[in-house]
């Protein structure tokens, strides 16, 4: 700070505060006292005198004029209190001089105050200025370093200067552009390649306004130069780029294009002009619609309107005349395109000629019909062939089945008419009566199993699927195996399926396992073994022919016999096919098996292999119900178990009718009799009373016993209904949908009475 800065410290910038200024005031007045007494004495220490004007001059500048005054003001009072000893008192004409020189002292001290209070405001808004300055600079010269601007100036002579690094083949055009400044005033935008410190070209785009002195002339020039050098680079890729496209464009042999948003072209290559037969300009605006097919038209518009709404990948096919009027088939495919930001800006397209695709394909369809034609009687023929093989197979078909199933069916007739001979010869002997008739309905549970064989085989039984414990079964039918297989096999049951059930038809169950369980008895010599197990096991995909994939109930029968060879294996369930010697067996057990296991939704399999034995496998589908009941067989009843019956039996055989109605009969109750469904309807309709409908399933006259029974329950809605047959062929399908029992023949008087007591049970709850 320099000596006349120095007094600013002590000046406030504003007034100070009441107390401060009162205190100086005192303070300058009691110095100005203090010192005329030291130098006149204490009597005349209050006297006006000079001795004020400091005291004046340090309260004005402290704090201000009106404190000044003030202070003046108390020194006159003091004055008058205690007049100066000096004079004869106090005189108007001393005091006036020393109020106006006080006065005097307090403005000019107070101009001084202010004229210093203003020196320091601006000497610090020069400070201020100077740093923001010094700020803006550096700002400016790191957006000049950061975005490669740089600032240039010249007057007159400084032109040589500034054009110094300007490169030479450069130099011309940035005079011409400085000269023209005296014209227009500015300095027009132009860009010069400039060498940089390295030696490395730099582009450069200078522009900038000339100065002009007040006359009006151009005395020199300030102006900005912007490094573009990356720019410049990238547009001359840029350029590169464009080169290479339109070149790899117009050597594609497919039309391209790149389109505006308003449908006119942007570019078209080389193909595209060649197809159309119209210069650039032309192109780049012409209507295609001109050159499609009548044809195609409306098609194309709509799909091309769709597509473009869509601003998504689409394609077009159609025919497009050519500028040589040919019409050929283009294949067009559009992808949209984007901006910078990311706006739709149009799209970009090419186009394929596919006409001698399209005549291939035309061609290859022709062939491809001409070679339907030919298959189609090359498969008539082998139709042919194999119908005539099939009838061949079926001869010998009839022919196994007629030497096993009548050899079978004649040994029980041999059987059953023996015993009725031997007790009509002697009816008296009770004890061969009982003995013969035992046999003779032995013999005809055989040749009802047999039945029952050839009916699995052709799938034609009706299954009576229930909700079954598989290893319970098992065990109930062990000691019936046993004696199936003899003393001289050991047989094992080994049920693992705990708590496993499945849904089947019991029956038929126990013979399938009491045919494999035949088999292998037959395959194993003396002291061989015979072992059943049962499992739940998972089946994966084509893991098992014909069966999905899922969990099922496995029961397997494994042999130590002499097992089959792969040839064997592939033909064990044919029907008709066995190994023993003829007359030994009919072929149907495993055929019997096989239907069972596929007709209840699941399957079968065989491994084996010579001398090793065998291994079937029967799969039932795994059910996750809850066994309510476990099945019951019927007991023997010598009385009905409810009143005598009117009973409708509809049965077109006559023999069978009079056996059913004896069986009937001895049960107590009243038989009506009709041959057929018509026969049985009129006789409902006539007849009051009946309380049973009991009908065959094959009935002659285009009806069904099902038939029947829709219109009897029709007629009498609370009407119990009993379905029997051996043999269902077409009508099966109906009996399964049927919600009425369905009992099998041959049947005893004990079935009978059984399904009849069932029936008669149930039909008041579904009433």
């Amino acid at each position: 700070m320099t000596p006349v800065e120095w007094p600013l410290r002590l000046i406030p910038r504003r007034n100070p505060p009441l107390l401060n200024a009162l205190a100086l005031s005192v303070v300058a007045l009691a110095a100005a006292i203090v010192f005329r007494v030291l130098f006149l004495g204490f009597d005349r220490g209050l006297g006006l005198s000079v001795t004020y004007l400091p005291a004046l001059l340090a309260v004005t500048l402290y704090a201000g004029a009106r404190w000044g005054g003030a202070t003046l003001v108390a020194a006159i009072g003091l004055n008058l209190l205690a007049p100066s000893t000096l004079t004869n008192g106090p005189t108007p004409a001393l005091t006036t001089m020393f109020m106006l020189s006080g006065a005097v002292v307090v403005l000019f001290a107070d101009a001084f105050r202010s004229t210093l209070v203003r020196l320091d405001e601006m000497r610090e808004a020069q400070h201020a200025v100077r740093e923001a300055l010094e700020e803006t600079q550096a700002r400016l010269r790191l957006a000049q370093e950061a975005g490669g601007v740089g600032v240039w100036s010249y007057l007159g002579d400084g032109e040589e200067s500034l054009w110094s690094n300007v490169h030479p083949d450069d130099a011309e055009l940035v005079r011409q552009a400085h000269a023209a400044a005296a014209s227009d005033g500015h300095v027009a935008p132009h860009e010069y390649r400039e060498a940089s410190a390295d030696g490395a070209e730099r582009w450069m785009l200078s522009r900038g306004e000339a100065g002009r002195d007040g006359d009006g002339r151009v005395i020199g020039a300030l102006g900005v130069k912007i490094d573009v050098t990356e720019r410049r680079l990238a547009e001359q890729q840029m350029r590169e780029s464009e080169a290479r496209f339109r070149s790899l464009a117009d050597s594609a042999p497919v039309l391209m294009w790149v389109s505006r948003l308003d449908g006119t072209r942007e570019f078209v290559n080389s193909a595209y002009l060649d197809f159309l037969g119209e210069p650039y300009d032309v192109a780049l605006t012409f209507d295609w619609r001109t050159r499609l097919h009548p044809e195609d038209l409306p098609r194309i518009l709509a799909e091309q309107r769709a597509g473009e709404a869509g601003r998504e990948r689409f394609s077009l096919e159609a025919r497009y005349r050519r500028a040589d009027g040919v019409d050929r088939w283009l294949r067009s495919v559009s992808q949209p395109r984007f901006g910078p930001a990311g706006e739709f800006v149009g799209f970009v397209g090419v186009a394929i000629d596919v006409t001698d695709a399209k005549r291939a394909e035309a061609d290859l369809l022709h062939i491809n019909d001409l070679l339907a034609e030919r298959v189609e009687a090359a498969l008539a023929e082998r139709d042919e062939a194999e119908a005539a093989l099939r009838r061949a197979q079926k001869l010998e078909a009839v022919g196994q089945l007629t030497g096993g199933v009548a050899h079978d069916f004649n040994n029980l007739l041999t059987v059953i008419s023996g015993a009725i001979d031997l007790v009509q010869r002697h009816p008296n002997d009770a004890a061969r009566r009982d003995r013969m008739l035992e046999a003779a309905q032995s013999a005809a549970r055989r040749g009802e199993r047999l039945t029952q064989q050839l009916l699995a085989f052709s799938r034609r039984q009706t299954l009576k699927p229930e909700l079954v414990s598989v290893d319970a079964l098992l065990l109930d039918a062990e000691p019936l195996l046993r004696r199936a297989v003899g003393e001289a096999v050991s047989l094992t049951v080994m049920p693992a399926a705990h708590n496993a059930v499945a849904r089947l038809d019991p029956t038929q169950f126990d013979a399938a396992i009491m045919n494999l369980v035949v088999n292998a008895r037959d395959a194993v010599a003396s002291g061989g073994v015979i072992r059943i197990e049962s499992q739940v096991a998972h089946v994966a995909r084509s893991e098992v022919e014909g069966v999905a994939a899922g969990d099922y109930v496995c029961v397997a029968v494994h042999d130590t016999g002499v097992g089959m060879d792969a040839e064997t294996i592939a033909r064990a369930f044919e029907p008709f096919f066995t190994t023993k010697e003829p007359g030994k067996g009919t072929g149907l057990g495993l055929a019997q098996v096989y239907g069972f296991a596929h007709q209840s939704g699941g399957g079968a399999t065989v491994s084996s292999a010579p001398g090793q034995g065998c291994t079937v496998r029967l799969y039932m589908p795994l059910s996750h119900e809850l066994v309510l009941s476990s099945p019951q067989e019927p007991t023997a009843r010598s009385e009905p178990k409810r009143a005598a019956l009117k009973v409708l039996l509809a049965e077109d055989d006559e023999d069978v009718g009079d056996m059913v109605t004896a069986m009937l009969e001895d049960l107590g109750h009243e038989v009506v009799r009709a041959p057929d469904a018509d026969s049985a309807m009129s006789t409902l309709r006539i007849t009051p009373g009946v309380d049973l409908l009991l009908t065959d399933v094959v009935m002659p006259g285009g009806k069904t016993g099902v038939d029947l029974a829709h219109e009897a329950v029709a007629l009498h809605p609370a009407l119990p209904v009993i379905l029997s047959s051996g043999y269902t062929g077409e009508a099966l399908v109906s009996i399964e949908g049927a919600p009425w029992p369905l009992l099998r023949k041959p049947y005893a008087s004990v079935a009978l009475a059984e399904m009849i007591d069932q029936v008669l049970e149930r039909t008041p709850q579904d009433a």
